[in-house]
């Protein structure tokens, strides 16, 4: 109540005067600088955080890209592996095909030459047989011959087996 009885209407009004403009020159000079100020502050988090995440995304896909590019390498790696493996086994195949063909030749070569000269060995053999059967049979005609009793005998057993025949 004593509130009331000492209420001056002047000294409210220009404590309600002060007060809007302490309110006018904070909100002037420090309520718009410090929200401007926070705003900012704000809007910097914001792109730093966009910022953030947009790197973030460009890591991944990197790290994904990169996952490809090593995935495609090693099945090149596999592929040109492979190949390499298939031309030694090719190449191996081939060798030994031509070793095969190279050997076939030379035994075939062999068989001939072989042959030949087996031919050429039994055609001297026959030869000299037949040289030594003749010089047999000429030194037994020559000492059949010598005798005339004995010319006499062999003229008639050829005669007989003439007949005979």
């Amino acid at each position: 109540m004593k509130l009331l009885e000492d209420f001056s209407l002047g000294l409210f009004f220009w404590q309600t005067l002060l007060f809007v403009l302490l309110i006018l020159l904070l909100k002037k000079y420090a309520w718009k600088p410090i929200l401007n100020a926070v705003n900012e502050r704000e809007e910097g988090i914001k792109n730093a955080l966009d910022s953030a995440e947009k790197a973030k995304r460009e890591m991944e896909n990197l790290q994904a890209d990169n996952q490809k590019l090593l995935k495609e390498a090693r099945l090149e790696r596999e592929a040109m592996l492979k190949e390499a493996r298939d031309m030694k086994n090719k190449m191996i195949e081939d060798a030994k095909d031509q070793a095969k063909e190279e050997a076939n030749k030379l035994i075939a070569q062999a068989q001939v030459s072989i042959e030949t000269e087996k031919k050429a060995a039994i055609a001297e053999l026959k030869s000299q047989v037949a040289n030594l059967s003749i010089d047999i049979a000429e030194k037994v005609v020559k000492e059949e011959l010598s005798n005339k009793d004995k010319q006499i005998k062999l003229v008639e057993s050829m005669l007989g087996e003439a007949t005979l025949n």
